[in-house]
């Protein structure tokens, strides 16, 4: 088969390197070179194309085995799918009785563990209203002792504020008492400081006046020539 290709490459540069014919298409070749290369490939081709026809000629028996082969696989997948199938078939059947079983025991669970917290609530429930109940019991009394108290330490608390009213009036009357009274006292006391003032600015006046005669006729003494001293052993 190499020889072919080689043949047809010689043939090829041949035609390539041959010299054209002026005003045509055509071109000259050597015949010999030219003969030789076509015997060879006269005497390499018999062989590839008796091979080809070889396989043409199988070809069909070749088809046949494969389809054949073909079948046999796919009897052979149909036959592991079936089996396959029904392994998977009784697993699944076995899973779901296992899943069914379990399921049925966990419903029994969770319904026993609901009842069971039904139970616990419905005693928490009660013992919660009755401790409530208690409370609210012991708040409502609580509540009325405060009441009653509030109450009782309101009527005396009024009573106090009334007797605390009937003081502040006579506090009040006693205090205006006691200012008339000091008002009074201050009248006294200022007229008996006017009085003693004036006895007393009474009394300085007439010491000034016997001081003043004094100075007076001391003065007169000294005008005369005569001392002082002379007119008091006078």
């Amino acid at each position: 088969m190499y020889r072919v290709f080689e043949a047809l490459d010689e043939l090829n540069q041949t035609l390539e390197q041959a010299y054209g014919v002026p005003m045509t298409a055509n071109c000259m070749v050597p015949r010999n070179p030219m003969l030789a290369l076509l015997d060879d490939l006269r005497n390499a081709l018999p062989v590839e194309i008796d091979d080809a026809q070889d396989v043409l000629d199988k070809q069909e028996e070749i088809l046949r085995g494969a389809e054949e082969r073909a079948r046999g696989m796919v009897a052979d997948a149909e036959v592991q799918a079936s089996d396959i199938v029904g392994r998977a078939q009784e697993e699944a059947d076995s899973i779901v009785g296992d899943a069914q079983h379990h399921a049925t025991a966990m419903i029994a669970k969770a319904e026993d563990d609901a009842d069971h917290m039904v139970t616990s609530a419905r005693r928490e429930a009660e013992d919660t209203v009755n401790r409530a109940q208690a409370e609210a019991d012991r708040l409502i009394a609580d509540g009325n002792d405060s009441y009653r108290r509030s109450v009782d330490e309101g009527m005396a608390e009024q009573k106090r504020l009334v007797s605390d009213a009937e003081i502040v009036r006579r506090a009040n009357d006693e205090a205006r008492r006691i200012v008339d009274a000091a008002h009074a006292d201050s009248e006294r006391l200022r007229t008996e400081c006017d009085e003693f003032v004036e006895a007393k600015l009474a009394d300085f006046e007439e010491s000034l006046s016997g001081v003043l005669h004094t100075v007076t006729r001391d003065r007169q003494a000294l005008r005369r020539g005569a001392g002082v001293s002379r007119r008091r052993s006078e």
